[in-house]
């Protein structure tokens, strides 16, 4: 068995697309070699800045050899028939075939042996395929040539069972790319070129050790890499890169602050990673740390740091891509250099937007248009103050507080820091509220209207904020609806599933008690829009949503549709208490066994009724009911409706299910000892009726019928 080993050494990648792509690489080569028969043991891709990496380990040199037999015509057919075959085998003699007695006569066999392709041929070819198809989010062309990749590619590195992989591509053109010919050169000899030779060598890092590296296999290929300063496994540079930040932050007395998306991201930029420390200017220091922490974040890539309690660090960590002769000092005084600049913007605007009244500032709303059939963004607050208060009311939350959150909420979009800093919206709201004496409870919500931004981001708890977050979202999807943009498919772009999944969080993470039937209709009222049915529609949105929700946590859908039984629900915590008094109940034995009773019930009851043409839907005759065990069904019948209709009512859904499972053993009892189908027509109606009352017991509790399992 051989390994294969390929590498696609090309102009840095953009650090989002790094991961996807090894991932691409290892998928169509590895598919392209299943689909020539060749197994292997193993296949592991890399990815850093500038190179893809594919290592595939116990391939057979060659695939296996194939051998087709062919039956042609009976031995003394006429020529023609004979010349037919011959031609369709490939074949000139009948000297190339063989006689055999089939039993039913004796004819005419083809016997073809084909050698297994080798191996390289086939990796060669799949190549091919692999750099004209390779789905990159976006691509450019370079030189002359018809082929399109995300950077240019500078080499090709393929190797297997230790030898180079003969040929090469020639993508001057737009088609195949596969050539015959080892061309010499490649890419960083003709830069306009788009002509390769498939190789054994690569490069080291870019400044460090760009001389070319001879490879023979894997493990050849990563001890020269990293002698020569690159870092294939991106584990292995994520782990390097938090050990010298970490060490770095110890020594400063400080901490790093925790951020794995800047980690992912980072750690796609650099092959060699030199961890250095750098300084923000005191000056900086007062301007809101949400802003300081965006804008070297997203634009610089700095790591933040913090002290002990918690507070942003007038410090800072880069990852720089190498080594210097000055141990990094002119990198960081260049790097400090930049981050002055970019924050001396903040902090104009920081300095200019504080002394403007947030009352001032929400006037401006009036000039933004929020959407061209909605109206401006000034409109929108006013709607959502409406709805708020409303909220508050049911909440219990301070109607004041919640009406003057919501009037400043959207205040900072015009502001001139969040025109830079587009990320830290609400949150420069919330800085200026407090400086110009606002209520902390007024100042937090204005901060806390966007939240839940998504799964991982907090839910706001406090009663205003939630009031005023749970009227914004409320308002964008019955605003949208109302318009008829509702998300379709995967297009989204008012992010209205987010705004639902909001929605569902806020309530169900704080209990609240509220009908969202009954919001969608103030709604609607402050819109202006006549239109009942879209309260249904939106409900509808919702289940959809919350079964998406659920599913995350491990509740069973089929669960959330019968606990809906078809019917609209707009509180979410009543919802959910069913969905887990549910879940319990048909986790017990009863339950999975009464289940498997109203199944059978069901499906007589639809045979019968079918075949009657009417439904069996009235009460049982009680003078019809002859031995015990109907009796007992129908009185445990009677009970149960008696015990769950005001439980349900009451909310007590435990209690609900506890009188359903007393049905269990009446149930089983009657399928063991009477005949449903009984001779007497009248006996058998009343029987049919009783069946009926079981699937009416329970699914007036829920719609069992949907239940999986």
């Amino acid at each position: 068995m051989a390994e294969l080993l390929i590498e696609l050494f090309s102009e840095e990648i953009p650090a989002r697309m790094q991961v996807r792509a090894a991932d691409d690489l290892k998928r169509l080569v590895t598919t392209k070699l299943a689909e020539a028969g060749l197994a292997f043991q193993d296949a592991i891709a890399h990815s850093t800045p500038r190179r893809l990496t594919l290592a595939v380990t116990g391939l057979p040199v060659r695939g296996q050899d194939q051998r087709e037999e062919r039956k042609g015509p009976r031995v003394g057919s006429p020529d023609a028939a004979v010349q037919g075959f011959l031609r369709g085998a490939g074949l000139t003699s009948l000297d190339q075939c063989e006689q055999r007695d089939t039993g039913k006569g004796v004819f005419w066999f083809a016997v073809t042996e084909k050698s297994g392709e080798l191996t390289a041929n086939v990796v060669r070819d799949a190549l091919d395929y692999v750099l004209w198809n390779f789905p990159w989010p976006k691509v450019m062309r370079w030189g002359t040539g018809g082929l399109k990749w995300v950077r240019p590619l500078h080499s090709i590195l393929a190797v297997f069972d230790g030898q180079t992989i003969p040929g090469g591509f020639d993508f001057s053109h737009s088609g195949s790319g596969v050539i015959s010919t080892i061309y010499a050169g490649d890419f960083s000899e003709n830069p306009g070129s788009q002509t390769f030779r498939l190789g054994n060598t690569t490069r080291g890092h870019r400044f460090l050790a760009p001389d070319v590296l001879t490879i023979t296999d894997f493990a050849d290929y990563q001890q020269k890499l990293a002698d020569a300063f690159v870092v294939l496994d991106r584990e292995a540079r994520k782990a390097r890169i938090l050990e010298q930040a970490n060490r770095l932050a110890v020594a400063e007395g400080l901490t790093l602050r925790d951020d794995p998306g800047l980690l992912e991201e980072v750690a796609g930029l650099v092959e060699w990673p030199v961890g250095l420390i750098g300084t923000i200017d005191q000056a900086f220091m007062d301007v809101p740390a949400e802003v300081l922490t965006t804008s070297m974040r997203t634009h610089q890539r700095y790591f933040a740091l913090e002290t002990a309690d918690g507070k942003l660090a007038p410090r800072f960590i880069l990852m720089a891509n190498r080594t210097t002769e000055d141990s990094g000092r002119a990198v960081v005084a260049g790097n400090e250099r930049v981050l002055r600049a970019r924050l001396s913007d903040a902090k104009f605007f920081w300095d200019l937007d504080r002394k403007v009244p947030l009352e001032d500032q929400a006037k401006k709303l009036a000039d933004v248009t929020f959407h061209a059939k909605l109206g401006t963004t000034a409109a929108k607050v006013h709607r959502v103050e409406g709805l708020a208060a409303v909220i508050a009311r049911a909440i219990h939350a301070d109607v004041d507080a919640t009406r003057r959150a919501a009037r400043l909420a959207k205040a900072d979009l015009v502001t001139g820091l969040v025109g830079e800093f587009p990320e830290v919206q609400g949150v420069v709201g919330r800085y200026i509220a407090y400086e110009q004496g606002e209520s902390a409870a007024v100042a937090e919500a204005i901060a806390d209207h966007y939240k839940p931004l998504g799964p991982s981001d907090s839910c706001p708890t406090a009663p205003v904020s939630v009031a005023v977050a749970l009227a914004d979202k409320i308002d964008i999807l019955v605003a949208f609806f109302g318009i008829d943009e509702k998300p379709t498919g995967s297009r989204d772009p008012y992010a209205l599933r987010r705004a639902a999944l909001g929605v569902i969080r806020l309530v169900v993470e704080n209990g609240l008690r509220v009908d969202l039937s009954d919001l969608f209709l103030v709604a609607r009222g402050q819109l202006a829009l006549d239109n009942a049915a879209l309260d249904g529609e939106l409900l509808a949105f919702f289940a959809d949503r919350l079964v998406v929700a659920l599913r995350e946590k491990g509740v069973r859908h089929d669960l959330i549709a019968a606990a809906l039984a078809g019917r609209a629900e707009g509180d979410l915590v009543r919802l959910l208490a069913r969905v887990d008094a549910l879940a319990g109940f048909v986790n017990t034995d009863d339950g999975a066994n009464l289940l498997a009773a109203f199944r059978r019930a069901a499906n007589i009851l639809r045979i019968e009724e079918k075949k009657d043409g009417h439904a069996h839907d009235g009460l049982p005759d009680a003078a019809l009911l002859q031995v015990d065990e109907e009796k007992a069904l129908a009185a445990a019948l009677d009970a149960a409706r008696a015990s769950s209709e005001p439980a349900l009512a009451a909310e007590d859904y435990v209690g609900t299910m506890a009188a359903l499972a007393s049905l269990r053993g009446p149930v089983d009892a009657f399928f063991d000892k009477v005949t449903v189908n009984a001779d007497d027509p009248a006996l058998r109606a009343n029987r049919l009726r009783l069946l009926a009352g079981i699937r009416r017991t329970l699914n007036h509790v829920a719609d069992f019928s949907v239940i999986e399992g």
